[in-house]
């Protein structure tokens, strides 16, 4: 090409070198980090910072590890700011509250219903990573508050706050502050309408901590569980209630989900479960009716709906009742779910009474998993369950067979199939 397009000029192009800015992977710097022998390797023993709150230190493992970052994630208005300003203002440590959603003003007044005065928690309202980055260094807490993650934003990435890019580089930024530093962070994640933590994936890989904040809006009951902990078990869960005054411990939550069932209704069978080394007390609640619409319904609330799906199928064959006609309709009072496989039995239970119109007396308790053979399996941590049973006034607990021991002022009853089990228990009502 002789004429350049652009002045019209001849014979005007020249040939440049560029050399590429890509450095050759052939060098290897040396790393002042060389391979140690396992047995050789001595751990620092971290002292937890407690919260203040039980219920939060139980779930994260007995208190927040120094350096280490925990995901808290929710639905709209469920409590976690809430949650995380508690926790602020009760530490009686320098704690830097990071607001991109609300202004001072706002956290001033939400503050207020919480009628704790402190000293020691700051607020900070910026979106800009940058500036809340250099405050961090500058400011040295001992806590930082992050409200929200998916707010922040980096200056130099041409994207939203909330984008994937924006929400991997700002989380990305504040993880190697906190271990670089040795400074704690709690990050707020929102939800997308899949119930998981919106943004990328990895953002959940990246951070030590998980926790998940559930519950009904229109029940007064919140649930924080563990997804993900680095630190600790994930096999607990935190109770709180929700007040005028915030979050509320509920150090004893099988008293409340029990409502002892004063009219003496049928469908109602109390149920047993772990969860983690908690063991509760719950009510479980059943509706068999017949379908009005031709196709029966299956509606399980707190409760797994294709292993109702599997019950009722193991009622059909192994009981010989016919239920493929009817609604089925299950409710775990408390607007809690329920992961424990030893609910079987007392939702079986719930069923059989709704359908049969026989009274449960709230004096009996159930727990043991059922299989598809109608054989009563062995359920773990038996003894804390007896105990606590016979704490809240129980007199007959029914258990699988292999899991007798009689070590409180209650009756453990063994069950091996749910046929002879139901058959034995209908019958004594029914006398």
């Amino acid at each position: 090409m002789g004429k350049c397009t652009s002045c019209g000029a001849w014979n005007s192009f020249e040939e440049e070198i560029v050399e590429s800015s890509v450095k050759s992977t052939a060098y290897v710097p040396k790393s002042l980090v060389r391979p140690m022998v396992l047995s050789d390797i001595k751990a620092e023993k971290l002292d937890r910072i407690k919260t203040g709150i039980h219920e939060l230190d139980q779930v994260v493992g007995g208190g927040i590890v120094p350096g280490s970052v925990i995901l808290l994630g929710g639905e709209p208005g469920i409590g976690k700011s809430t949650l995380l300003l508690q926790v602020a203002v009760s530490l009686n440590k320098k704690v830097l509250y990071v607001s991109g959603e609300e202004s001072p003003q706002q956290i001033y007044l939400r503050a207020q219903r919480l009628n704790v005065p402190s000293n020691t928690c700051y607020i900070y309202s910026e979106t800009n990573i940058a500036a809340i980055i250099q405050e961090i260094k500058n400011f040295a807490p001992e806590l930082v508050i992050i409200d929200s993650v998916q707010t922040l934003k980096h200056p130099d990435i041409d994207a939203s706050p909330g984008s994937v890019s924006q929400i991997r580089e700002t989380s990305n930024l504040l993880i190697e502050l906190a271990k670089q530093t040795h400074t704690p962070m709690i990050l707020i994640g929102h939800i997308n309408k899949e119930g998981s933590i919106a943004g990328p994936k990895i953002l959940e890989h990246m951070v030590d901590v998980v926790l998940q904040f559930e519950g009904d809006m229109q029940n007064v009951y919140r649930i924080l569980r563990s997804n993900k902990n680095r630190f600790g078990s994930t096999a607990e869960i935190g109770i709180f209630e929700m007040v005028q005054s915030g979050l509320r411990e509920v150090s004893n939550p099988s008293e409340i989900m029990l409502s002892g069932n004063p009219e003496k209704l049928s469908g109602v069978a109390i149920a047993s479960v772990m969860e983690g080394i908690r063991p509760l007390m719950i009510e479980v609640q059943a509706l068999v009716s017949t379908a009005a619409y031709g196709t029966p319904q299956r509606t399980a609330n707190g409760f797994d709906g294709k292993r109702l799906n599997m019950l009722l199928a193991v009622i059909e064959k192994r009981l010989g009742v016919k239920i493929y006609t009817k609604d089925v309709f299950i409710n775990i009072a408390g607007g809690i779910r329920v992961q424990d496989t030893a609910i079987d039995l007392a939702v079986v239970a719930a069923i059989l009474s709704s359908l049969f119109d026989f009274y449960i007396p709230n004096t009996y308790c159930f727990a043991g998993e059922v299989g598809l053979t109608g054989e009563i399996r062995t359920v773990s941590q038996v003894e804390k369950r007896v105990k606590e049973s016979a704490k809240l006034g129980i007199q007959k607990m029914f258990i699988p067979s292999g899991d007798i021991e009689q070590r409180s002022n209650c009756r453990v009853i063994p069950c091996a199939r749910i046929d002879s089990t139901f058959r034995e228990i209908f019958k004594k009502q029914a006398d």
